[in-house]
């Protein structure tokens, strides 16, 4: 099927010395933007929403970790994906447990512009909407578009909530552990993550995780 003159199935060109070229969506980024692009999301968001729109497509995702972070301005820290929990409609997000075909194949045309995993934007972690998100986080969320593509960004707090789940799942040396840092949250966040946390996971096993996660960021947790 061709829309707006153009093959759905349609990829992108090898980088050609100065310029990284896949049709009229990606003319405007040099090479240097293509280098810039290892430490920032900014540029291949921008190809692929205009790849997006090119091919009549369009998706509004809600996107959480360490990708969503940095595209807020909250950690620094390298980061090689953005992970999609849902999709988005009205006030509603709407788990996925994978991204739509074309989208993928869109995600992969510019990951080969930019020389990045071709899965730099995946779905998951899955089991976030299972059990519910945080009331009120698609309130919360920061939107952001780019051409045909929309992302509503976790909000910090919300982040904090995620961040201690992971954190207290896969230990004190995870990226989540040093994340939870870096966002500095209150005690009343904390706190509220950790109630939060509960939800998703009431095992004995979790519990002693979450407890130690919480005293080592200097809050006594009494909420149970």
């Amino acid at each position: 099927m061709r829309q707006n003159g153009r093959s759905q199935g349609e990829r992108v060109q090898a980088p050609d010395n100065n310029h990284a070229q896949f049709t009229c969506a990606t003319r405007a980024f040099k090479l240097r933007v293509v280098a810039e692009s290892r430490e920032t999301f900014e540029a291949p968001l921008a190809a692929l929403g205009q790849l997006l729109e090119e091919r009549g497509l369009r998706y509004e995702l809600y996107a959480v970790g360490g990708g969503a972070l940095q595209l807020l301005g909250l950690i620094t820290r390298p980061t090689r994906d953005i992970d999609i929990a849902g999709t988005v409609e009205g006030q509603l997000i709407l788990p996925i447990r994978a991204l739509p075909s074309p989208l993928v194949r869109a995600i992969e045309d510019t990951a080969r512009v930019f020389r990045i995993s071709p899965q730099w934007v995946n779905a998951g972690p899955r089991s976030l909407l299972d059990l519910g998100l945080p009331q009120g986080a698609i309130g919360r969320a920061h939107r952001r578009q780019w051409a045909g593509l929309v992302l509503n960004l976790a909000a910090r707090r919300d982040q904090i909530f995620f961040k201690l789940y992971a954190a207290a799942d896969q230990g004190p040396r995870s990226k989540h552990y040093e994340d939870l840092r870096r966002l500095r949250p209150t005690r009343e966040e904390l706190r509220a993550a950790a109630a939060w946390a509960r939800t998703h996971d009431p095992s004995e096993g979790f519990e002693t995780e979450l407890r130690a996660a919480v005293r080592d960021l200097g809050v006594a947790d009494d909420q149970r």
